[in-house]
């Protein structure tokens, strides 16, 4: 298991205190592209994705977004990226 499987897994365990680096991080390890604006949000593509995850800056990230996050890589597994 690598260390961004054990990333994700404590993530599924607990979607909590979360910060956009550890987002950032499994996102660049599945090819999302991460976008800042220059506003407070950030948003996450991919270009087999449909819709665009955006996230709020701000710290903690919400547990809501962080499995939204987890339900795109799970989408993104199951197509063999």
């Amino acid at each position: 298991m690598t260390k961004i499987d054990k990333t994700i897994e404590k993530m599924r365990n607990n979607p909590r205190d979360w910060q956009l680096a550890d987002l950032e991080i499994v996102a660049a390890r599945f090819g999302i592209a991460v976008r800042r604006g220059k506003g407070s949000h950030v948003s996450f593509t991919h270009s087999r994705w449909i819709e665009i995850l955006t996230v709020p800056a701000h710290r903690p990230i919400k547990p809501v977004y962080v499995k939204k996050f987890l339900s795109l890589i799970d989408a993104l597994k199951e197509e063999g990226v």
